[in-house]
């Protein structure tokens, strides 16, 4: 790259700064028409973002988006679907890229560092969770394109992150006794009692199966009053339905309304213990539905999920101030992007 600075502010300087930029702009010119000449058309490697003092290259984005690509490329979709959902990805990438660039700049000004034995002490616990070897470790990163020293250099990133975390946002976390009582109180679906169905059910097949509808329909209303008229609704099943489950007597187990299908929802809410739903007709037949029993389960004690709701908090705090903390920090960066 040819630098001219600092020239005389004469008609003279003048021309020898437009002469010598049209020697390098020919230059130049001779130098790309001699590389495609040679080895033909091919991508040259561009900036796409400039982030304070730093770069991020387009062979670095490329690299990055590459898993996502061959995805994209192994999936039915249409070109210009594929187009779109691949800008979106770059995007969000780059945006990452970016975080990720701030990042690291605030780690070489506050002089975080990570030594050799610390990433050593990292690849022996992920040796140790998933019960590698050093060769099954090295094999897995074959697959995924990477060597060992560019897991290292990952490794390596993510422990400098997570400590710049660490000292930028964790130290001002507080959670408080009171933060996990509200945050339990507000979540009765999840800690609070519950009620569920204990369900059985008489199948007969649906008019798609080539049964005559009408004999159908007479055939489960009449089991269905033998059922009303003090019938064992498990006899029942064993004899006339045509489920899987007949020989247990129609037991389809204990259901809360959410594990439901959707539209068996509203007919088995409505329904009280020992009672009998309408004749429904669904994708898997003709049915009838019994409620042997309604269990209201327990809720769970503060105190037994106290842990869980703490950490919870917790991390989202951490998602939530690192976030605000990078966006102020972008603010007060200098970041273009070169499209």
């Amino acid at each position: 790259m040819l630098i001219i600075k600092n020239f005389s502010k004469s008609k003279r300087g003048g021309l020898l700064v437009k002469y010598l930029w049209a020697l390098a702009a020919a230059a130049l010119m001779l130098f790309m028409f001699a590389s495609v000449a040679i080895s033909g058309p091919r991508v040259v490697d561009r900036i796409v973002a400039v982030v304070n003092d730093d770069i991020i290259r387009l062979n670095q984005l490329d690299k990055e988006l590459k898993p996502f690509k061959e995805k994209l490329d192994s999936e039915n979709i249409g070109d210009e679907q594929k187009r779109e959902r691949l800008y979106e990805a770059r995007m969000q990438l780059l945006d990452e890229l970016i975080n990720e660039t701030l990042a690291d700049q605030q780690i070489l000004e506050t002089g975080i560092q990570v030594d050799d034995a610390e990433v050593d002490a990292a690849i022996e616990q992920v040796k140790s969770r998933n019960y590698y070897t050093d060769e099954d470790l090295r094999r897995a990163l074959n697959l995924q394109g990477l060597s060992m020293e560019d897991y290292r250099r990952e490794l390596r990133s993510q422990i400098l992150r997570s400590r710049l975390v660490n000292r930028k946002v964790k130290s001002s976390i507080v959670i408080t006794p009171e933060d996990i009582r509200r945050y339990y109180e507000s979540h009765p679906e999840k800690y609070g009692g519950e009620i569920k169905y204990k369900l059985r059910n008489i199948v007969l097949p649906g008019p798609e199966s080539g049964t005559d509808a009408s004999i159908t329909r007479r055939l489960i209303e009449d089991i269905r009053a033998q059922a009303e008229a003090g019938a064992s609704f498990s006899e029942l099943a064993q004899k006339y339905s045509r489920a899987p489950n007949a020989e247990d007597g129609g037991a389809l187990g204990e259901f809360s309304i959410e594990d439901l299908a959707r539209e068996l929802r509203p007919v088995i809410s409505d329904l009280k213990e020992g009672e009998f739903s309408d004749v429904i007709e669904t994708q898997q037949g003709v049915q009838l539905f019994y409620v042997e029993e309604i269990v209201q389960t327990q809720p769970e004690p503060l105190e037994s999920v106290e842990d869980e709701i703490e950490e919870k908090l917790y991390n989202q705090q951490v998602d939530e101030k690192y976030r605000a903390w990078l966006q102020s920090l972008r603010e007060e960066s200098h970041i273009r992007i070169i499209r």
